[in-house]
């Protein structure tokens, strides 16, 4: 099995694994602990349409910053004191990256990085492509760490030199949580009154949930048990 790393744009066919640690992939992954199902969506005033149409909770954040008039922003710990059918979540990186996918979509992050290595075992015929989302086409390191966390479950596959970079990258444990709040991302976050977020995006292997997208919703496929398991 090939493993590819890449940034931002997808070149897989087979399957892709989204990853924005910061905070999109953590509060999908925590949510559907909460939701059935996840509609990401890219511009913030379809978001609030689309959760009057579905009476859902909305969540969402531009720079960081939660939207004014939402239920929540962007939030891994925020979302847990929601529940319902439907969360509909906008961000400013991860909803955008899934749109210009044309695999099969996982979402990836440190808390579910074994839950989700091993689905996407299961589900690639050929190859696993781990997509970082970055900060407005830029790297962003936590998502590196992330993916290499993630490499780490598939480490006996065929890796190409970026993924094999990464899984080096993630092998000093004690150096992740200091090198991510250091981080671009992790220093916004933490000036705007998140860094009980960033340290919850830091947990790992917290959840078996497996971010599935399924015809423009994310749908858990341990709650759905969907037939390719």
């Amino acid at each position: 099995m090939k493993v590819s790393l890449s940034l931002e744009k997808s070149y897989s066919n087979d399957v892709s694994i989204m990853v924005d640690v910061l905070r999109a992939s953590t509060t999908i992954t925590i949510a559907l602990n909460h939701f059935e199902q996840v509609i990401p969506v890219l511009n913030k005033d379809d978001a609030v349409q689309i959760a009057k149409d579905n009476e859902a909770v909305i969540a969402g954040e531009r720079r960081g910053t939660t939207l004014e008039g939402f239920d929540a922003g962007n939030s891994p710990i925020e979302i847990q004191n929601f529940q319902g059918k439907t969360l509909v979540l906008t961000t400013s990186n991860g909803t955008r990256i899934m749109d210009n996918m044309n695999s099969k979509i996982l979402v990836g992050c440190f808390t579910n990085a074994q839950a989700v290595a091993q689905a996407a075992g299961k589900l690639a015929m050929n190859h696993i492509e781990i997509v970082m989302a970055g900060v407005e086409g830029r790297f962003a390191i936590e998502d590196f760490l992330g993916a290499g966390k993630i490499i780490s479950y598939l480490k006996d596959e065929d890796l190409d030199e970026y993924a094999q970079a990464a899984l080096m990258a993630c092998e000093n444990n004690s150096k992740i949580k200091n090198t991510v709040l250091n981080s671009r991302s992790g220093r916004r976050l933490m000036e705007i009154g998140f860094k009980d977020d960033v340290d919850f995006c830091l947990k790992t292997n917290i959840s078996k949930n497996v971010p599935f997208f399924d015809k423009k919703r994310l749908i858990n496929y341990n709650y759905k048990k969907h037939a390719l398991f």
